[in-house]
């Protein structure tokens, strides 16, 4: 069946992949982060930084490629912050995360109307291209996906595959998930847990950055008040219902696309559009309510139940 009532299609799963970009770039690098044993509170400010940054530098310099450098240098900057406060100078991951999410929020909004004399939104006048496959697009479904993605999409997916190998094949890799899982241990083998940390938030920030850029240079050209809308935190739950691991997160990232991609789809039906934007933090609650329940199964399985404690030594 080409299309189910009306609403999902091949066009539907390619939109899906389309919005799942900037989750699956933020929520590939908070796993980074999470696996070194520091939860990134702060990628949602990140990503508005960085979508900001990126459409700024496009509009000075003409160049896409350029302002899609831009985000990530000024998503990295706001990365080394927190890394500086959250690592080094062990200030609380939460204040620290907030902290940044509330200064991306407000300094993007001052400087856009600093610099460009309004308060909703501006154009860069350029965004980055997209990658026709050819003789892909002409097959049925499968060139609706995949047939023309912009060149974020790709990277994203290949970001994945590099994650999987680098996290689990490599040096580094061990490096990082032995600091998660035991710092102490770490430390006394000699990895210095602070700078594998600190690496892992750059990363982190890094790939956020990509991902808000994704947003101001994707498959529109205009940067607009808190676009991120959640994003952010949607990554966050993205990393988390994957288990901080590259296929899960995504995987998860792709759900969440698809949640978003069905309420755009929605959205020209004849539903209250209240409901219809609700979807995809709907989603976002239902993931988090099944983590939860995934680790209180997991934690019941791991200790002993009540016949099988050892009884009291009587005197």
């Amino acid at each position: 069946m080409d299309e189910i009532f009306g609403v999902i299609n091949a066009g539907l799963f390619g939109v899906s992949l389309r919005l799942a970009t900037p989750i699956l770039l933020a929520a590939i690098g908070g796993l980074w982060t999470q696996q070194a044993g520091v939860l990134n509170i702060a990628l949602e400010g990140m990503m508005l930084s960085a979508a900001f940054s990126g459409a700024a530098v496009t509009y000075a310099t003409g160049s896409a490629w350029a302002g899609l450098l831009g985000g990530m240098l000024a998503s990295m900057l706001l990365a080394a912050v927190f890394g500086l406060f959250s690592i080094r100078l062990k200030a609380d991951l939460v204040v620290v995360g907030i902290a940044i999410n509330l200064f991306a929020a407000g300094a993007t909004l001052v400087l856009m109307e600093r610099f460009f004399n309004t308060k909703g939104n501006f154009s860069p006048g350029r965004r980055l291209p997209n990658i026709t496959l050819g003789p892909v697009r002409d097959i049925p479904i499968v060139g609706d996906i995949i047939g023309q993605q912009n060149v974020l999409v790709w990277v994203g997916l290949a970001l994945v595959v590099i994650a999987h190998v680098v996290l689990y094949r490599t040096p580094f890799g061990l490096r990082v998930r032995s600091v998660g899982e035991n710092p102490e241990a770490a430390e006394t083998a000699g990895i210095r847990v602070g700078r594998v940390q600190f690496i892992t938030v750059l990363i982190s920030g890094a790939l956020a950055g990509m991902g808000g850029v994704n947003l101001s240079l994707g498959y529109v050209s205009q940067f607009s008040t808190n676009m991120t809308s959640g994003r952010g935190f949607i990554a966050l739950a993205a990393q988390t219902f994957g288990n901080a691991t590259p296929i899960g997160t995504a995987l998860a990232s792709l759900f969440f696309g698809f949640a978003d991609a069905l309420a755009v789809r929605l959205q020209t039906r004849e539903l209250p559009s209240d409901f219809v934007l609700m979807i995809p933090y709907l989603a976002t609650i239902l993931a988090l309510v099944l983590v939860a329940r995934r680790r209180s199964l997991r934690a019941r399985r791991q200790s002993p139940s009540e016949s099988e404690k050892p009884e009291a030594a009587t005197v």
